[in-house]
């Protein structure tokens, strides 16, 4: 009897368990329904949400604005990559190097592809030098010309010319079969010995201590040489003092800049015309203040004028080469190859013969130099469409690399080809109103021609 009402029991509970399952069913698939339903509402809100943002962010990039005036184009630093010459039989190189460019593969806006096309523009970009640079380098041309209101301009009794030369471990590279230290040596031998009689010269060197062991650093930051005091020229002496010096170390720019001007302590602005020139092939490594410096030598009682010259130089060391011939108002001049390293000490030999006629009152010879205005001042006309044609062509390349392998669409290719040809165009144009000023001012006096192109440029920026 006792099993039986056991068994019944159990019985009750079992129906009574199930009964509870039965009425519990519907109600859990409800709730699951109610989830599900909440889960695709909250996807939907997300999707929204993420649309939203997307959009909004699209609208809120902003491409840095493009030059609208030939000084402006002027001061925009040299892009990183601006000789990277893109091939399209090997389109993996193209799309590697710029491949930290904004993703425009997906219907993108048209904010984002001018961003794009200025993000790519600053990697590329080529140096302009526009009429500022111009200025300066009619000033130095325009050396003792009576007309000249800037006495540091101004011929002296006594004419002396310091080379700063670069001898870092990167000296050692090669072009055309020759490293840039043989190179530079041969090209300052040649200029020295055609300085006139009375010049004084000097040859300052960095970088020529140590190695480019992380361990050399400090030896080589902590030492620049004057191998060459300044003096009157002793052919023999000279070239021993130059032979000496073999590219090793680290390049402390700042250091000998700040060496030079102690060098020329002795030799104050006011009975010497000073001329200091740096030629470098990169950078400072020493972070040792060279813009700085080169400040503090222009600012000086010696009064120098000071001209760079970037030596097979990257774009970085360009930027900064840049900079100080910035900081002194003087010229900065990029020389690929031993032809074009020989003109510009080829311009400081014809301003020491000009230095010579002035002694001499050579009056006919000053006279003609004084209204020459040289080809090769004007000239540089020709390297600023030549830099413009460059560029375009350069980024019309990368565009259609990019197209061709899936990285635009032929809408944003069609779009941004467009704006990359109009924007050369309007450069093309800007150097043909300036080479058009120039022209007529080619029967002016050097002084004359500055003066009417800074009364211009001085309008221009106000």
């Amino acid at each position: 009897m006792k099993l039986i009402s056991k068994l019944l029991l159990l019985l009750s509970i079992i129906l009574f368990i199930s009964a509870c399952t039965k009425e519990e069913q519907p109600a859990n698939e409800n709730e699951k329904e109610k989830e599900q339903t909440v889960d695709q509402a909250e996807q939907k809100v997300t999707e929204k949400d993420k649309e939203t943002e997307e959009k909004a962010k699209k609208e809120s990039i902003k491409a840095d604005p493009l030059p609208t005036t030939y000084e402006e184009l002027a001061r925009l630093p040299v892009g990183k990559l601006v000789d990277f010459n893109p091939d399209i039989a090997d389109p993996e190189k193209t799309l590697e190097a710029f491949k930290g460019l904004p993703d425009i593969s997906d219907n993108p806006s048209k904010q984002e592809l001018d961003y794009f096309y200025r993000e790519l523009l600053k990697l590329v970009q080529d140096e302009f030098k526009g009429p500022d640079n111009l200025m300066k380098e009619m000033r130095f041309q325009a050396i003792g010309s009576p007309d000249m209101e800037d006495s540091r301009y101004s011929f002296k009794e006594n004419l002396n010319v310091e080379i700063i030369l670069d001898a870092s471990g990167s000296m050692a590279q090669s072009i055309d079969g020759k490293t840039k230290m043989e190179i530079a040596k041969e090209t300052i031998t040649d200029f020295v010995s055609q300085l006139p009689e009375g010049a004084k010269v000097g040859l300052r060197v960095y970088g020529h201590t140590g190695s480019n062991a992380d361990s050399d650093m400090k030896l080589s930051c902590s030492r620049s040489d004057i191998v060459y005091p300044i003096s009157s020229m002793d052919g023999e002496l000279f070239q021993t003092a130059l032979d000496s010096v073999q590219p090793t170390g680290w390049t402390p720019t700042g250091l000998a800049l700040r060496e030079a001007k102690k060098d020329l302590e002795a030799f104050d602005g006011q009975t010497n015309t000073n001329i200091v020139y740096l030629v470098s092939d990169g950078v400072s490594t020493c972070g040792d203040g060279p813009v700085q410096a080169a400040k503090e030598l222009y600012d000086s009682n010696i009064s120098p004028i000071v001209n760079v010259i970037g030596f097979d130089v990257n774009a970085e060391g360009q930027n900064e080469l840049i900079e100080i011939a910035d900081a002194t108002d003087g010229i900065y001049q990029k020389v690929n190859d031993e032809s074009e390293l020989k003109k510009e000490f080829d311009k400081i030999s014809d301003l020491a013969q000009t230095w010579k006629d002035w002694k001499e009152k050579n009056t006919e010879a000053l006279e003609r130099k004084k209204v020459q205005n040289e080809l090769d001042i004007f000239g540089y006309i020709t390297e600023e469409g030549a830099n413009a044609t460059f560029e375009g062509s350069e980024i019309g390349l990368i565009l259609f690399i990019f197209k061709e392998n899936g990285k635009m669409d032929m809408e944003s290719y069609r779009y941004l080809d467009k704006v990359n040809d109009e924007y050369h165009d309007w450069i093309n144009s800007e150097v043909e109103k300036f080479e058009a000023e120039l022209k007529r001012l080619n029967n002016s006096s050097y002084a004359e021609a500055i003066k009417a192109l800074e009364e211009k440029y001085q309008q221009n920026t106000q």
